[in-house]
């Protein structure tokens, strides 16, 4: 299994939620509804849930193993601070000319 794309497709200032974001997986599967949360230690990955009928959550989509895990975490972060940089160089220079 290959991220093969991320897409930051929002970015928050307040709160404990500072994205949501999809990958896509061999070019051929797509994943919506990734969480990026601030938590007390550092940022970390969320996987899509739903919320259950006695009031806790289940992931829809999730790794298997441990790997996968931290590559897909390591990979969606480093994507995030990249945004992030770039939304602050905007913020503060306005936006790049086009080519």
């Amino acid at each position: 299994m290959e991220v093969t794309g991320i897409k930051i497709r929002r970015l928050y200032q307040s709160g404990r939620l500072r994205a949501m974001v999809s990958i896509t997986l061999d070019n051929a599967l797509a994943v919506h509804d990734i969480k990026v949360i601030e938590g007390p230690q550092r940022l970390f990955v969320a996987m899509p849930s739903r919320k259950e009928d006695q009031g806790g959550f289940r992931d829809i989509v999730h790794p298997i193993n441990a790997g996968a895990r931290e590559q897909i975490e390591e990979m969606i972060l480093e994507e995030y601070k990249s945004a992030l940089s770039e939304q602050e160089f905007s913020d503060n220079y306005g936006a790049l000319p086009q080519a």
